[in-house]
């Protein structure tokens, strides 16, 4: 394998509309889509040309076996575990004008286990979804996989901020001491060190020999060996940034594995984040193929 990627398989449910009337009905737009953490980062590595699988937990029920069936077609190998009392993990995403409300129901990917999980998994790139590492029930599941992996890039991500701050920095940083590379977010980022971009990629960069921060539309930072890389962004019409930041783990992933430099491995991930957030689709799409044989609108890296 080129990818590997541990952790939440989801089904996606998002709901674009006015204000809702409590009690009421309102129309609206409902889309039904396979996602989750580590089930869209794999689909993106295997898009981006990456032989990929998938560890992680299911349901008996209907979204389960539809979500297999989805990573399959994208190209991903569900190493899935089907767990016989709960459902498939749900996600709830409601648009109303000027904000996103979501509601989690993590369902089996709650009971992922080490036992769900091979005695060695290796491939040239592996990475453990924060999530699954800061829910408790699934902690030591996450812990078994850093420590069962055997890849040249170990990586995690930061998952979520408030689940980041409640973990605890000190804890995070010693459940990941075996990881070699950190994804995170500005505000994860500002979670773990106290401070923002460039500092706290410099801090991080002291455990991690890489360390990635997404800016959303203002780009990525990079520490690479000591190398630092700045992408800009580029004006967009943000629709929905779920499931963007996944889409830039699984293409900076599968290029590094590929052996593409450090700043283009950047500006192809920074690409497929815009690609996702600029629509209402997590997974990458015939649209999506063709926007990638456009000239790439990113502004060079600013390497130091």
């Amino acid at each position: 394998m080129d990818v590997i990627a541990v952790g939440d398989v989801m089904l996606d449910v998002r709901v674009e509309a006015g204000a809702l009337e409590e009690g009421g009905d309102v129309h609206g737009k409902v889309l039904v889509r396979p996602g989750g953490s580590a089930s869209n980062v794999a689909v993106w590595a295997a898009h981006a040309g990456s032989r990929t699988r998938i560890h992680g937990r299911v349901g008996t029920d209907t979204a389960g076996a539809l979500i297999r069936d989805e990573l399959i077609r994208h190209g991903v190998e569900p190493a899935l575990t089907v767990d016989p009392e709960a459902d498939t993990g749900t996600m709830l995403v409601v648009h109303e004008p000027g904000v996103r409300s979501m509601v989690a129901d993590r369902g089996a990917n709650g009971g992922l286990s080490p036992q769900d999980l091979p005695d060695r998994i290796q491939a040239t790139a592996v990475l453990v979804s924060g999530y699954t590492l800061l829910h408790e029930p699934t902690f030591e599941a996450a812990a078994a996989a850093l420590h069962r992996a055997r890849a040249r890039f170990l990586a995690v991500d930061g998952a979520s901020w408030p689940m980041l701050r409640d973990f605890g920095a000190d804890r995070f940083f010693e459940a990941t001491a075996a990881a070699n590379v950190l994804f995170v977010n500005e505000r994860e980022a500002e979670i773990l060190t106290g401070r923002r971009r460039e500092s706290a990629a410099d801090a991080l960069s002291a455990r991690y020999p890489v360390v990635c921060v997404k800016l959303a539309e203002a780009g990525a930072l990079m520490s690479w060996e000591g190398l630092s890389i700045r992408l800009e962004g580029t004006p967009a019409k943000e629709l929905d940034p779920t499931g963007a930041g996944d889409a830039f783990d699984g293409v900076l992933l599968a290029q590094l594995a590929a052996g593409r430099s450090p700043g283009d491995a950047l500006q192809a991930a920074c690409r497929a984040g815009a690609q996702v957030a600029e629509s209402y689709e997590t997974w990458p799409t015939s649209s999506t193929r063709a926007a990638e044989r456009e000239p790439a609108r990113d502004a060079p890296a600013d390497t130091r």
